[in-house]
């Protein structure tokens, strides 16, 4: 509570009366110079009128007498501003509400970042395991022509894709090895495998279970069993949807909107779709699951399960390889790998997934 003087016009005379005004809590008093009462104002009813500005004018609204008090001291009048929400003479109501719309404002983009950074991966997860196999199997169709697109370097005049014809011994020898792994891990949807003019050590699975394998991949592996490790490993890809929910953390809602919706074109999600898939960039948690998951498709489909760990050891060390480039670190996954494969039981000694003129005949599916 603090006091002042100042002048008070009753509104009927145009007589000056200095008096005393007193900023409560429960309102404002404005007492004469003997202290006698002469009025108490709510502050709920107050009003700024026109004043210079180290004037307080007040007046109360709704009041057809025109009575008003006069005020200078600054330390009343921010009292005042600080009991009265009608006006702001200091400012500091103005201050104030800045302030709370800086903080909510503030709270709102915190909000929204971890939201974006646990809320969308976390409904991801969740979300993945739910979304039909076929509108996975149409998300993988949308973005496979974007895929193609940003693979294909256009630096050779040969087809984009290997092939050398239905019934021809490198694509019968690419349909026998992924045959072999397919019924092995007897999957809801069926595979498409396509090797592409690629030099890297690659090879990508797209949502819906098509497979690229990259033309580099093929001349680095040093047996059949190499080659359908890493398959393995992208299939298990596959089987767990990492696609999808790759897609979906990088993408977030609107991505997921687009699926439930079957629209995949609009607002550029296909380009952002297709740079995620050929990536692959997946954390290290679910290259590790996917390792395991080839461990056991080969021992399955009676294949070699240490394979993958020999052929990745290799292109680990070799110049301008890629395969491995975005993978956890390759001593650590040999590792595992080699530790999985003891630990699973083999029903009889692994032999090579394609006999030697098949494998001859794969390794020229490129000519």
């Amino acid at each position: 509570m603090k006091t002042a003087a100042g002048f008070y016009f009753d509104g009927v005379t145009s007589a000056r009366h200095s008096v005393t005004v007193e900023a409560a809590p429960e309102g404002l008093h404005i007492r004469g110079t003997d202290g006698a009462s002469i009025a108490t104002w709510a502050y709920a009813d107050l009003r700024a009128m026109s004043a210079p500005d180290d004037l307080l004018r007040l007046g109360r609204a709704d009041d057809p007498s025109l009575a008003r008090v006069e005020i200078r001291d600054p330390a009343v009048i921010a009292l005042i501003d600080d009991y009265a929400d009608g006006f702001d003479r200091s400012g500091r109501t103005e201050r104030r509400n800045r302030a709370r719309i800086v903080a909510w404002s503030l709270a709102a983009a915190a909000s929204l970042v971890l939201i974006g950074i646990v809320g969308v991966p976390v409904l991801a997860d969740r979300i993945a395991a739910l979304i039909p196999l076929s509108v996975e199997h149409r998300l993988g169709t949308a973005i496979d022509g974007q895929v193609r697109t940003m693979l294909d370097n256009k630096k050779s005049d040969k087809p984009f894709e290997c092939d050398d014809g239905a019934g021809k011994p490198g694509r019968a020898a690419l349909d026998t090895l992924i045959g072999r792994l397919e019924r092995a891990a007897n999957l809801p949807i069926p595979l498409r495998a396509a090797v592409i003019r690629r030099s890297e050590a690659n090879a990508v699975a797209l949502p819906g279970g098509r497979i690229y394998v990259f033309e580099g991949l093929i001349d680095r592996a040093r047996s059949p069993d190499e080659l359908a490790g890493v398959l393995a490993h992208e299939i298990g890809h596959v089987a767990h949807r990492d696609g999808t929910r790759s897609l979906l953390h990088a993408a977030g809602l609107s991505f997921l909107f687009g699926m439930l919706l079957g629209d995949f074109t609009g607002g550029g999600l296909v380009v952002i779709a297709a740079q995620t898939v050929v990536k692959s960039a997946y954390s290290r948690e679910v290259e590790a699951s996917a390792d395991l998951y080839s461990v056991r498709l080969m021992t399955a489909a009676g294949g070699d399960p240490r394979a993958l760990g020999a052929i990745l050891s290799r292109i680990a060390t070799s110049n301008g390889s890629r395969y491995l480039s975005d993978h956890p670190d390759t001593q650590d996954r040999v590792a595992a790998i080699d530790a999985a494969a003891a630990a699973t039981p083999v029903a009889a000694t692994p032999g090579p997934l394609l006999a030697p003129p098949e494998w001859t005949a794969f390794k020229r599916i490129c000519g």
